[in-house]
């Protein structure tokens, strides 16, 4: 299951890195410029990863390189093209909090597609999902985007909801979702599947009879 993700924090000694992914320690550093001497910018500050060395440029406390909001990697069980679409909303989730909560709405229905719906109706998608089993706290997670996205407002009007605090929620309901109903259910198969092959017969056997 994945492990909890620490979002980027000025001066904080350790976090998820935004390039590498991995839980690591920071290492800060004060730019300076040099004038008749070394002159520090208060500022601006660079922290680098202790695992991947690569670093990340903040400025009055917010970092501005990479820009992309703190938001984890996604699960790397997510087919290809929807975390294609969830990287273009992490990479302009900063810039256009609007736009990253479209994109993130559409890999929650290309998701429910993946996952055997037809991707179109969240609402009937949901039922169907339930019938088949899904646990309550992931229909509650999609009911969340169901709602959010029926309540948005005619275009031309501000909708409130359309913010970087429900882009972030989405974010980490897509992998949320996604360990549930795609990584969990994979490492059982993969454990099952280590078991010798008449102990497999054995259970199958066993399960047709029962009517499983």
């Amino acid at each position: 299951m994945n492990q909890q993700h620490y979002t980027p924090e000025f001066e904080k000694e350790s976090f998820h890195c935004p390039h590498c992914g991995v839980y690591s320690r920071q290492i800060w550093k004060e730019i300076s410029i040099w004038n008749n001497g070394n002159q520090t910018v208060n500022d601006l500050k660079i922290a680098y990863c202790s695992h991947c060395n690569d670093k990340s440029i903040w400025f009055n406390k917010n970092m501005i390189e990479p820009n992309i909001g703190g938001v984890s990697l996604p699960n790397q069980d997510l087919p290809q093209d929807i975390q294609e679409d969830y990287f273009e909303a992490r990479d302009i989730l900063n810039k256009s909090p609007r736009g990253s909560v479209a994109l993130l709405r559409l890999a929650i229905q290309k998701l429910c597609k993946e996952l055997g719906e037809k991707g179109k109706n969240i609402n009937e998608d949901i039922a169907e999902l339930v019938k088949k089993g899904m646990p309550l706290k992931i229909q509650q997670a999609l009911d969340y985007v169901r709602v959010v996205g029926n309540n948005a407002v005619h275009p031309g009007q501000i909708d409130l909801k359309d913010n970087k605090d429900t882009a972030v929620k989405l974010f980490n309901l897509i992998n949320l979702i996604t360990d549930v109903m795609i990584t969990q259910p994979k490492e059982v198969d993969r454990l099952f599947n280590t078991l010798p092959q008449g102990q497999i017969d054995a259970i199958n056997k066993r399960d047709n009879k029962a009517g499983i």
